[in-house]
């Protein structure tokens, strides 16, 4: 197996994960109630999906 000879050093350990950092997801406003949703899926707050109702949504009850 092949170990490595030298240490490598913080500066090139940390170039490498440099890259490693989280992106913001891209939300879009639905076309029906104007909520902010993920593209390509039912919103969650009226249940609509290429402008059909597919999903009943239940309102929940307070206590």
């Amino acid at each position: 197996m092949a170990n490595p000879h030298s240490r490598h050093s913080r500066c090139r350990r940390d170039k490498r994960r440099a890259n490693w950092k989280g992106s913001i997801p891209n939300l879009i406003k639905c076309p029906e109630c104007g909520e902010y949703k993920l593209p390509h899926r039912v919103c969650l707050s009226c249940g609509t999906y290429n402008s059909r109702k597919v999903i009943e949504i239940v309102e929940k009850e307070e206590l």
